[in-house]
């Protein structure tokens, strides 16, 4: 029986991708191939053993391709002094050319929210990225003492405007440029996405920029089963599967009864029977935020949702920290590309 020497091959192969213009060429190399076509022709006592050291070696030149590209990426960024005078007589600055970018993960996700959510009858409005005390919480039914105005949760600017900490900011403008079709007979159904920003510690699960989307829908007739259902149909589009759902009460102001709505975690993701993850809080809107907008509470009613972008994407990718998003890790972005 032919015997292998691994650690040369290791050699011979980091070598080849020191050398070549194409190194990811070296991971379709004879040697590598012959390596894995080995393991099925060994005794069961030295299988393991053996297709461990294999595949720590395809790991090995996997990295090295990858430490590659990553400096040949920094070698081509032209350095741009930001801080010198412009020189109308000097050539064009030279750019990074668009081939050598791709969307971020999250734009490319959001616009998959969107695009479900627009096919199901609603119209997109992208948020605000600063606001004002009303829109934030006067119009959504917050106590004057809700913890949620104080600074250590909410920033502020120093003329009193805020960087909405949710997306239902938006939600008052939506009723209110939306009455016109409640008198036509029509519903309003509307979701707002972007930006939302909160005095958060860092870590693996908390940011203090991330995404969120949030649902409006009122119509003479809505009602709690609307929304339940309009909801799982949303996650199944994303998920691309049948989902378990659950809710359990909740309190939001703006919302009664709330509810935090879960769905099962799938066992093509990783899930077990039982293993529920919270997504998302929704409801039917109070009838002061209806009201607030100019919106007979006693004729309409509504439900309305909202919830981070990054859970959605994190759950349908396995990502287990939420700074990498925001991190510019090219080794975390090229994954996406």
């Amino acid at each position: 029986m032919a015997t292998y020497d691994i650690d040369a091959v290791r050699e011979q192969l980091l070598e080849r991708v020191a050398r070549s213009e194409s190194p990811r060429e070296v991971l379709r190399a004879p040697e590598l191939k012959e390596l894995y076509g080995a393991i099925g022709s060994l005794d069961p006592a030295e299988r393991g053993v053996f297709g461990k050291s294999v595949n720590e070696l395809k790991l090995a030149i996997e990295a090295a391709i990858e430490a590659k590209e990553e400096s040949a990426a920094d070698a081509a960024v032209v350095p741009l002094d930001v801080t010198a005078p412009w020189d109308t007589t000097g050539g064009p600055i030279e750019l990074l050319r668009t081939s050598q970018g791709s969307q971020h993960p999250l734009t490319v996700e959001l616009e998959r929210v969107v695009d479900i959510f627009t096919r199901m009858g609603f119209q997109a409005i992208e948020s605000r990225q600063i606001d004002d005390d009303f829109h934030m919480f006067g119009s959504l039914n917050f106590p004057d003492d809700h913890p949620a105005r104080d600074g250590y949760d909410t920033f502020r600017t120093e003329e009193g405007f805020i960087p909405p900490a949710h997306t239902s900011t938006m939600q008052h403008r939506i009723l209110k440029d939306g009455r016109d079709k409640l008198e036509k007979g029509e519903s309003i159904a509307a979701i707002s996405y972007g930006r939302v920003f909160r005095n958060e510690d860092v870590d693996a699960t908390h940011e203090h920029t991330f995404y969120q989307v949030e649902g409006v829908f009122v119509s003479e007739t809505a009602t709690l089963g609307d929304m339940l259902g309009t909801l799982r149909s949303f996650f199944e589009a994303y998920y691309g599967q049948q989902l378990k759902i659950k809710t359990q009460p909740a309190y939001f102001p703006f919302v009664e009864p709330g509810l935090e709505f879960a769905i099962e975690k799938p066992a093509a993701l990783g899930g077990k029977p039982g293993e529920w993850l919270e997504m998302l809080g929704c409801g039917m809107i109070h009838p002061n935020v209806l009201e607030a907008a100019g919106i007979d509470a006693k004729k309409y009613r509504g439900f309305a949702w909202g919830g981070g972008v990054e859970r959605l994407v994190m759950l349908k990718y396995g990502i287990e920290d939420l700074r990498h998003f925001e991190s510019a890790k090219l080794k975390f972005l090229r994954k996406f590309a």
